[in-house]
């Protein structure tokens, strides 16, 4: 069955699979599940376990992932570091879905990570740990070394466990650690009480 006429099939009914919702995204099948469990498209589960996504909620999110954050003058500036191209998407088209003021970059190594934060300053660092040539574990003391960098919060997004992350010299106290899946609502939460704590510095100065 061709693409055209699969999506057409999909679009007759109220429900879809997941690999329909995957073909219609253009993502994997993995990043549909992990769509599903952050609560960006809505589905069930058959008594037979298999997965339906509402059609309606993916067509919502195709609108959705090309509009980004409005600008303004109290934008949140946030860089992400992740290697994994998946990871990358998933980030980005989720960021997208927030109603906030919010400016979001990626980059693929912690080298990179740090040739864009000499260029801009971010709020807010997302990082991986395991990444090619320069990781996040050397980018992270790195910067906590600078101290004109000091306000930067970072946040580590990683499948390591904590003895692992010991055993490669742990990282700074003030470093937050979350573990993947990336937990969405929770980074939601984190970016929504950074925002407040902004306005609310802009509001006494």
């Amino acid at each position: 069955m061709s693409e055209v006429s699969q999506g057409s099939k999909a679009a007759d009914r109220e429900y879809c699979s997941t690999s329909e919702a995957a073909q219609m995204l253009g993502v994997s099948l993995g990043t549909v599940q992990q769509m599903v469990e952050n609560g960006l498209l809505d589905a069930w589960k058959t008594a037979g376990g298999h997965r339906r996504i509402r059609i309606t909620s993916v067509e919502a999110f195709l609108r959705k992932r090309h509009n980004g954050p409005a600008p303004s003058s109290g934008v949140l500036r946030i860089l992400v570091a992740e290697d994994d191209l998946v990871m990358q998407t998933l980030y980005q088209r989720t960021l997208a879905t927030w109603d906030m003021p919010i400016e979001v970059k990626i980059v693929g190594s912690g080298f990179d990570g740090l040739l864009e934060i000499g260029r801009e300053i971010p709020d807010l660092l997302v990082s991986d740990l395991i990444m090619p040539g320069l990781d996040g574990f050397a980018m992270i003391r790195k910067l906590r070394s600078e101290p004109q960098l000091a306000h930067m919060d970072i946040i580590a997004v990683t499948g390591l466990s904590a003895e692992d992350i010991e055993k490669e010299g742990g990282l700074p106290n003030d470093v937050i650690i979350y573990n993947k899946p990336i937990p969405f609502r929770e980074l939601k939460g984190y970016i929504q009480a950074k925002l407040v704590q902004t306005q609310k510095r802009s509001a006494r100065s």
